[in-house]
């Protein structure tokens, strides 16, 4: 009985050792894991996520995480890759050309001057950008929600940029239905639209046509900016609200534009809760839209307000 009892004891502390063992190797794993992405190194993972028991779902998991933050990291450089980039080129030409008037290369002339003047104000253009865009998207600015009138903002938008299309012969359209308001801050909502209308002004050709219209769908209030240039290239669909992204960046910057106009737009219109997007207009040029959600409808007749050039 001896023999046996201890023989049982034998098997039970080896079969116990063994269970232990399964449990305690795959932690060990995600452990190390767990350390080394710690450690910087946001590559590593647990190996686990073929197992289909407890630990295996834990590994899935942390994978999961894993690749979120590496996604975020790998965010993070590019932005501020693209930051580097950007102010570089301002701070260049400001360099370069006051070098050259201190050293008699450039006359001591206002156009010298005026163009460290129009990057200094280029430089500025992208700080005050960066700020408004970071506040947006970490949820911290400040909003003035209150009902709009979605007929008043977009003829007040047209109103700003009608000596500007006139000037080259362009062409606005307002059209908005009647009743439409829309739930958020007059003054943000005039940035997106403004941003909207300057980028299809920009792409439309002389004696071309930009269109701004709105329109509800239920809860929701659709507002849409269309031109008719020549629309977005197929590969830019779905970059053309990231940051410091520019079609054409030699023309855009020569412009004195920072690059984060769309990516304004689109982080303001999340802020108010709604959506972006942009799609070609199959004989036209490109239909950039955002959608709101609407308030108490507005008695109103419908507006028709071409301004032409």
């Amino acid at each position: 009985m001896l023999l046996i009892a201890s023989v049982a004891v034998l098997a039970a502390s080896l079969l116990g050792f063994v269970l232990a063992d399964r449990v305690l190797r795959p932690l060990r794993r995600l452990g190390d894991a767990a350390s080394a992405v710690a450690g910087g190194d946001l590559a590593r993972r647990s190996g686990l996520g073929a197992r289909r028991d407890e630990v295996g779902e834990l590994g899935r998991s942390f994978d999961t995480m894993a690749s979120a933050l590496q996604a975020a990291d790998d965010q993070r450089r590019r932005f501020l890759q693209d930051v580097v980039h950007e102010l570089r080129t301002p701070l260049t030409v400001i360099d370069a050309t006051s070098s050259a008037m201190l050293d008699g290369v450039y006359p001591l002339e206002t156009d010298h001057v005026e163009t460290i003047r129009e990057q200094a104000h280029l430089l500025a253009r992208i700080v005050d950008d960066l700020r408004t865009l970071n506040l947006a998207e970490i949820g911290k600015l400040p909003l003035a929600m209150q009902a709009v009138d979605a007929t008043e903002l977009l003829a007040a938008t047209a109103t700003a940029f009608e000596a500007r299309a006139t000037a080259v012969g362009q062409r606005l359209e307002v059209e908005a239905e009647p009743g439409v308001a829309v739930t958020g801050d007059p003054d943000r909502l005039r940035q997106v639209l403004a941003a909207l209308v300057d980028n299809a002004l920009r792409h439309a050709p002389p004696g071309g046509e930009v269109r701004l219209r709105t329109h509800g769908t239920g809860p929701v209030v659709r507002f849409e900016v269309e031109d008719t240039g020549p629309g977005v290239a197929a590969d830019d669909l779905g970059r053309v609200f990231d940051r410091f992204f520019e079609a054409d960046e030699a023309r855009d910057r020569a412009a004195g534009h920072s690059g984060l106009g769309l990516a304004i737009v689109r982080a303001l219109v999340e802020a108010h809760g709604g959506r972006v997007g942009v799609e070609n207009v199959p004989g036209s040029g490109a239909r950039f839209w955002f959608e709101l959600n609407a308030t108490v409808a507005i008695s109103r007749a419908t507006v028709m307000s071409p301004i032409e050039g």
